[in-house]
């Protein structure tokens, strides 16, 4: 947990995007840290989000944000395909970084990502919030207390009704699709399972399906994988279903445990475990939002060293793993955004 008296962190914040007031600015008000400044492209946008959510001034551009000394901490919640250029630009510029999921456009860019993390010396974390919550604890929990068995399959399902069409998820040169907004969830929660399955899972095989009107981008992805003790993972993700499903199921030999919403535990904090043994029960882990258990995890690390799951390395992991998919799926690697100028 964070210490009372430790001094607040100074954050920067790249964008005005809509998840920004939950996945930042609720928990940095809850955890007392400091909104310094925050840059977009429309300026107008960024007074607005100023004024709206507390930021202490708007600077005039990115670039502008990221020469703020009193700026620290970065935070990266732009269109995908601008999430590699501007986590390198912040990395260069000495401050500790979180970026929204994926770290970057494909894994050669992360990769970059990570040379530059190692040579900046500061935090970088990609954003998978999910992994700080109770829920995925307790399920982390289940699965290593021998609860259920030897592991025999880890499925993730994550998937949303359709954006609207204009909405930059769908759009390939912003590095969109269904696997790098939603399956990148699907596959990290997976991979996460490696302890107890004897290593890293491998691809092995993948299908998707693709948008109408939008050649080469993804509208659902099913990808299918393998641990090295024999255990099977399957990662599913689908932008235009009926409804919002954010599910993980663990399965072992005596029994299973799983989650209706990983992703979102805030919304539904059941993990439901069912043996051969115990029959079913169904515990409750909390509410409070995985975005304010990652934040506090961040500020830990910046300010105390804390250990922490996700880094540099994590995250090129998990873009090598979307790469594999998208070509075992018929599909290319999202393409790299280079800034103007």
């Amino acid at each position: 947990m964070s210490e009372p008296d430790r001094e607040p962190l100074r954050i920067g914040i790249l964008g005005a995007a809509r998840i920004t007031e939950r996945a930042l600015v609720d928990p940095a008000r809850a955890g007392g840290h400091r909104l310094v400044a925050v840059a977009a492209r429309d300026r107008s946008r960024a007074e607005a989000f100023a004024a709206a959510h507390g930021v202490e001034r708007v600077a005039a551009s990115y670039a502008d944000l990221l020469a703020d000394p009193e700026v620290e901490a970065v935070y990266n919640p732009l269109a995908n395909g601008l999430h590699g250029p501007w986590n390198l630009a912040a990395l260069a510029a000495g401050k500790h970084v979180l970026s929204e999921k994926p770290s970057a456009s494909n894994a050669e860019e992360a990769a970059e990502v990570r040379e530059a993390a190692a040579k900046a010396g500061t935090v970088f974390m990609e954003g998978f919030h999910y992994l700080f919550h109770p829920v995925t604890r307790r399920l982390h929990e289940i699965a290593a207390s021998g609860e259920l068995g030897e592991l025999r399959r880890m499925e993730a399902l994550v998937a949303i009704p359709a954006p609207e069409d204009s909405d930059p998820r769908w759009s390939l040169p912003l590095a969109g699709g269904a696997l790098m907004d939603l399956g990148c969830y699907s596959l990290h929660a997976v991979r996460m399972l490696a302890p107890w399955a004897g290593g890293a899972p491998r691809l092995v095989s993948a299908r998707g399906g693709e948008r109408a009107g939008a050649p080469g981008l993804d509208e659902w992805l099913d990808a299918e994988l393998a641990f090295p003790d024999g255990a099977t993972g399957s990662a599913r993700c689908h932008m235009a279903y009926g409804e919002l499903e954010m599910s993980c199921r663990i399965i072992g030999s005596r029994g299973e445990a799983s989650a209706p919403n990983f992703v979102l535990p805030q919304l539904d904090d059941r993990v439901v475990v069912r043996t051969e043994e115990q029959g079913e029960r169904t515990e409750r882990l909390g509410t409070r939002s995985s975005y304010t258990y990652q934040l506090e995890a961040f500020a830990d690390r910046v300010r105390g060293g804390s250990p922490l799951p996700l880094d540099a390395d994590d995250a090129l992991a998990t873009m090598s793993l979307i790469d594999d998919s998208y070509r075992a799926a018929g599909f290319e690697p999202r393409p790299r955004t280079t800034l103007a100028g």
